[in-house]
C-alpha cells in the first residue's frame, strides 16, 4: 500500500516528501473518514474562513463549481464565499481511503445538496498531511468535479 500511495502522490524513493518527519503520525480509518466530516461541518457554518482553515497554507483546490485552480487562502475563501451561499451539504456515496506516513488519501464519489433543492453528484480526491506545527491533519490537495454522466 505504501508503494501505491507513493505512486499516487508522485513520490520517489530518492526524495521522499516525508523526510521532514522523524516519525509517522498514526491515524485509523474512522479518524481519516472524520476529516471529511470536519470539512463538511465547516461548510455548514457558512463561513469561508472556517472552511479554508482545513487547508494547508501550501495546498491546491480544484473546485466542483469553478474552472479556476485555487492556490492561496484568499482564492479559496473567494470560491467558498460563493459556494457557501448555496448552503451545500455533502454526503459520501462511496470512498476508498489509503493511509501512509503522515498522509491520507480519500477518494470517491459524493453528492452535494443545496438549499434550493439542486443536487450535484461529483468525484473527489482529498489528500491530507499531518501538520505538526498546528497539531492536526490539513488538506494539501482537493479535487472535485461533477460527474460527466447522469447516474441513470
Amino acid at each position: 500500500m505504501k508503494l501505491l500511495l507513493s505512486a499516487v502522490l508522485g513520490l520517489t524513493a530518492a526524495a521522499p516528501a516525508f523526510a521532514q518527519y522523524e516519525t509517522c503520525r498514526q491515524i485509523e480509518e474512522k479518524q481519516a473518514e472524520a476529516l471529511f466530516d470536519r470539512w463538511n461541518d465547516s461548510l455548514k457554518t457558512g463561513d469561508p474562513e472556517r472552511v479554508v482553515a482545513n487547508y494547508a497554507h501550501q495546498s491546491m483546490l480544484l473546485p466542483t463549481l469553478s474552472n479556476a485552480p485555487r492556490l492561496t487562502p484568499e482564492s479559496k475563501a473567494d470560491y467558498f464565499k460563493h459556494f457557501l451561499a448555496k448552503k451545500p451539504v455533502g454526503t459520501i456515496d462511496m470512498r476508498s481511503i489509503l493511509i501512509g506516513c503522515n498522509t491520507v488519501l480519500d477518494t470517491g464519489l459524493y453528492t452535494f445538496k443545496f438549499d434550493d433543492g439542486a443536487k450535484v453528484a461529483a468525484r473527489y480526491t482529498f489528500t491530507y498531511q499531518w501538520e505538526p506545527s498546528v497539531g492536526k491533519w490539513l488538506i494539501t490537495s482537493h479535487h472535485s468535479s461533477a460527474q460527466p454522466e447522469s447516474s441513470d
